[in-house]
């Protein structure tokens, strides 16, 4: 297999976080690996910045694919250990003036048997995502990853976001796909004929929603969230590890 120099848009910054998290795990648990924290590091971002695959990253380390693997996950799993749990986010975005929240559907390598995984609305296999975000398109948090025939209401409301939100009396902007939520979560208006101030309201209400797509953007800028070929059972510590990451490079 031919082998290329390639770069990751990431900074220093990120890889320095990511390689003490793996040093104090080598520390914690008392073990040696093949190669230093800091090349363990620059190969778990590789894989979830760039998607690459586990064959591309054994050839292009040196080692073989079951360390590839056992690497990556040994990163992943030390990264979504520190992630922040709603309750702990809450208190950051309690200071914010208002937040949009959204979902998303992450696409995942599925058969067509996989009902519940299948979303309707996508026409397309995944798992949904909930998104708060702050009112310059910021990512705050990111919600464990729930089957993709799952409704973004529902989903919502399983994570205990809108509770949260109504107990922080934090305003909250979301889709037509949250109609019914109530409390602190305002949707647009629905229908085709809509008298005039109602029109306004929604192009007023789209162009503060709009931020949230901002988030959404920044999370799939991670390619291996663009198409998972990983266990579902993973996605969650996988969307974890992209958050802790994310908030550790900016």
């Amino acid at each position: 297999m031919l082998v290329y120099p390639s770069s990751i848009d990431l900074s220093s910054r990120t890889l320095r976080f990511l390689t003490g998290q793996l040093t104090a795990k080598r520390r914690k648990i008392g073990t040696r690996r093949r190669l230093p924290a800091s090349r363990q590091a620059l190969l778990a971002l590789a894989h979830l910045r760039c998607g690459d695959t586990y064959a591309q990253l054994a050839a292009g380390f040196g080692i073989g694919i079951a360390t590839v693997y056992r690497y990556i996950r040994e990163a992943v799993e030390a990264l979504s250990a520190i992630a922040p749990s709603l309750a702990e986010a809450m208190k950051t975005i309690q200071s914010k003036a208002f937040v949009v929240l959204d979902g998303t559907l992450l696409p995942i390598d599925r058969i067509a048997a996989d009902t519940p995984y299948y979303s309707g609305k996508h026409k397309r296999h995944g798992m949904n995502v909930q998104v708060l975000t702050d009112p310059f398109g910021r990512l705050l948090w990111a919600s464990p990853a729930l089957p993709g025939s799952t409704h973004d209401l529902t989903a919502a409301r399983h994570h205990g976001i809108i509770d949260a939100l109504a107990e922080a009396g934090l305003k909250c902007w979301a889709d037509k796909a949250y109609q019914g939520a109530g409390g602190p979560v305002r949707v647009p208006f629905r229908g085709r004929r809509l008298k005039r101030w109602k029109r306004r309201h929604n192009t007023t209400h789209a162009k503060i929603r709009c931020l949230g797509e901002q988030a959404m953007a920044t999370l799939k800028g991670w390619r291996l969230l663009r198409k998972l070929r990983c266990s579902t059972n993973r996605v969650t510590d996988v969307v974890k590890a992209v958050l802790v990451l994310h908030h550790a490079s900016t």
